[in-house]
């Protein structure tokens, strides 16, 4: 067996996942304060629950921010480091047999990758992500944990969190409807229950997101965006870009593995530098 395991490593969750014949095998999350570490525990947890032996593995290639603390290979095993934003962008286009999209990687923060035949180019991003999330909610809500949020916003309403467009004008607008957005948080009201925050805070991080991957796509000139990282798994995430989609004609595809992207695009990519 010839396997190419892709791994990316970052601050806090260490990701791996084997590529063999285009078929990803399976797909592993270890979380660890310290990189390496964290490779060393996702790689054997790797090999133990596939009962693979390391002849199996032709080829290791690893990103992410932890990867600059892996300076020789792993177990005498080729290993490669592979850029970033040239995994997110690959691994966004495998994942949804697409040809041309924007890819956004959602992680601590949101970085957005052009991504077709020619390549991949990673062409901005915004601070705006899950560590906004877990910021607001731990001085808003006392929530630290992320299930933890999503199941506190599962009974939120946002009509005592949002202003909308109907808040601020009776007349109709020929691009905005009346129940879109006009101000997050614009409508805070002393009757907002935690729900409502926890959902609100969603809200702001997912429209936020969204909105980008517009501006983005029009640049571009493309209608596909690819949501990527672990903030795809948000269930509320779904209506928020159902929304956008049909505001803007953008095609949100959230894949299968979607939080695993950058490590499948890993296996894909040429390494910058071997170890």
């Amino acid at each position: 067996m010839s396997i190419v395991v892709g791994i990316d490593i970052g601050g806090s969750t260490t990701k791996i996942v084997g590529l063999s014949q285009n078929k990803i095998i399976s797909p592993m999350l270890v979380k660890a304060n310290d990189p390496v570490a964290s490779i060393y525990g996702a790689f054997g947890k790797f090999l133990s629950a596939n009962q693979f032996q390391l002849s199996d593995i032709k080829r290791i290639m690893v990103t992410g921010v932890g990867s600059s603390h892996i300076t020789q290979s792993l177990y005498g095993i080729a290993t490669g480091k592979v850029d970033e934003f040239h995994a997110i962008g690959k691994g966004g286009l495998f994942l949804t047999d697409l040809d041309r999209a924007i890819v956004v990687s959602m992680g601590t923060g949101t970085a957005f990758i052009i991504a077709d035949h020619n390549g991949e180019k990673h062409i901005g991003g915004t601070g705006i992500g899950g560590g906004t999330l877990l910021g607001l909610s731990n001085k808003m809500l006392n929530i630290r944990h992320f299930e933890d949020l999503i199941e506190m916003a599962q009974d939120g309403s946002l009509s005592n969190v949002d202003l909308n467009i109907s808040d601020i004008t009776r007349d109709k607008l020929e691009t905005l409807p009346p129940d879109i957005t006009a101000s997050n948080f614009g409508k805070i009201s002393d009757l907002a229950t935690k729900a409502d925050m926890a959902l609100g805070i969603i809200n702001l991080v997912f429209q936020t997101i969204g909105m980008f991957a517009v501006f983005a796509s029009r640049i571009h000139q493309t209608n596909d965006v690819v949501l990527t990282g672990n903030l795809a798994n948000v269930p509320q995430s779904r209506s928020i870009f159902d929304t956008l989609h049909a505001l803007h004609n953008v095609n949100y595809h959230i894949p299968n593995h979607a939080e695993f992207a950058t490590a499948v695009g890993a296996t894909l990519s040429s390494p910058r530098e071997m170890l």
